[in-house]
């Protein structure tokens, strides 16, 4: 088993630990806000979004592993860059925030609207970033099928929680005020 493989392994597993730190923190904050009222949305494709990244991260380790995937310097450098910048934008995103980030939709409008950090310039900051990380993570090593899969997935997950999640917040007067005119992703995009 090459330095590559070893490294792009442990790179895999660590992301999958911080998707279940990610889970502890917004199990926290679930509870913090239904004490001040905010509501849980009844929300059964999570699963399938919960799918998705699981099944990113077992494909993209068993195409690199069985398929024998080759490390390309010249396709891995641009794509862990990518896969960081996405990282440090849904850091941004957690901390802009606070207790109102979540995994699941949870309708908290009511306690305030954030329209600081990224969210000046987007709606949803954070699904533009996992979607460029759930791509960019696969091709460090090569794994294009895993890739292609994982990001056609996620367009119909995302579709699904996009629009349970904007009929929430559109509800709220403050958030439709902040928040329409804004991008969805990208700034300047759509």
């Amino acid at each position: 088993m090459g330095l590559s493989l070893i490294a792009f392994l442990g790179l895999l597993l660590a992301v999958g630990l911080l998707r279940l730190f990610e889970l502890r923190i917004s199990k926290r904050h679930q509870k913090e806000m239904a004490v001040r009222g905010a509501a849980k949305i009844d929300e059964p494709k999570f699963r399938w979004m919960v799918l998705l990244h699981t099944a990113v991260l077992i494909g993209a380790a068993v195409e690199v592993v069985f398929l024998r995937r080759p490390f390309l310097l010249w396709l891995a450098a641009p794509m862990f860059a990518i896969f960081l910048a996405a990282n440090a934008v849904r850091w941004w995103v957690i901390r802009s925030l606070g207790e109102h980030w979540n995994v699941q939709v949870v309708d908290s409008t009511h306690l305030g609207v954030v329209t600081s950090g990224p969210f000046r310039y987007v709606r949803h900051p954070n699904y533009a970033a996992v979607f460029a990380e759930m791509l960019a993570l696969p091709l460090i090593h090569t794994a294009w099928i895993t890739a292609a899969a994982g990001t056609i997935a996620h367009i119909a997950v995302l579709a699904q929680r996009l629009s349970t999640e904007e009929r929430v917040l559109f509800a709220n007067p403050d958030y439709r005020a902040a928040m329409t005119g804004k991008p969805r992703f990208l700034p300047g995009l759509f």
